[in-house]
């Protein structure tokens, strides 16, 4: 969301109140070994953010096919349990985030693990980018995101899904839960319902804030396809959310 450049190296973006706190935990994350966390270069000299350039390929609209090879979402899923074990007993301000903690907290979420924020090569990830939405919050408010994104967990008309069967969509979420560890399919699939209510509300209170990001993004539809999603995926897994 905004305007991102590419400038030698580095990629500039819009900043804001939340870059300083989103600098530091990438910062503290890199410390702690999480080499899939670009480096932060603080700020330009026309106050846009700085982050390191990564070379790689990143899934966006049509899905190429890589996206959905099971080696890789065994890899989203094994570096979402690093995020989060990384996490747990890191400082979790009330605020400083683009968005107040999502209760229970638990980790730091980066929020938006999905394959356009996912940088890869010859079909393994090598670094996740734009932390922007990074939160406070439970382990399942990243992993029922990353199964909706990754999976995915669509009704078979949503054009930007993978149209591929409901036994499909539960054997890899099945593999999603064991490449991450203590994950329940039915606990990931209610998060992922959970995500998709918060993203509708979340984007028409903010469209109505009169953020131009979330303006545009209801306006093109994104708003009510969520919507469809979440009833598809509470009739069709009995989804209590």
């Amino acid at each position: 969301m905004g305007e991102v450049r590419r400038v030698g190296g580095t990629v500039r973006r819009p900043s804001g109140p939340w870059t300083p706190q989103v600098q530091f935990l990438m910062r503290a994350l890199r410390e702690r070994g999480l080499d899939f966390v670009p480096r932060p270069l603080g700020l330009d000299d026309e106050g846009a953010e700085s982050i390191e350039y990564v070379v790689g390929d990143v899934g966006v609209y049509p899905m190429p096919q890589w996206v959905w090879s099971d080696a890789l979402l065994v890899e989203v899923g094994r570096t979402i349990r690093r995020l989060h074990d990384a996490t747990r007993d890191l400082p979790k301000p009330d605020s400083g985030w683009q968005r107040q903690p999502v209760i229970p907290v638990e980790v730091v979420c980066h929020s938006d693990f999905a394959p356009y924020n996912a940088v890869c090569r010859d079909g393994h990830l090598v670094a996740v980018i734009d932390w922007d939405f990074s939160v406070p919050g439970p382990t399942g408010w990243d992993l029922g995101y990353a199964a909706y994104r990754w999976i995915s967990l669509t009704a078979p008309e949503n054009p930007d899904g993978r149209a591929c069967g409901v036994a499909e969509q539960q054997r890899r979420l099945s593999l999603l839960c064991e490449a991450y560890g203590d994950a329940e399919p039915h606990e990931v699939l209610t998060w992922a319902v959970r995500r998709l209510d918060d993203l509708v509300e979340y984007s028409i209170d903010q469209a109505a804030r009169g953020d131009e990001r979330f303006l545009a993004t209801v306006a093109a539809g994104h708003a009510d396809l969520y919507r469809r999603d979440a009833k598809w995926l509470r009739e069709t897994y009995d989804v209590r959310a």
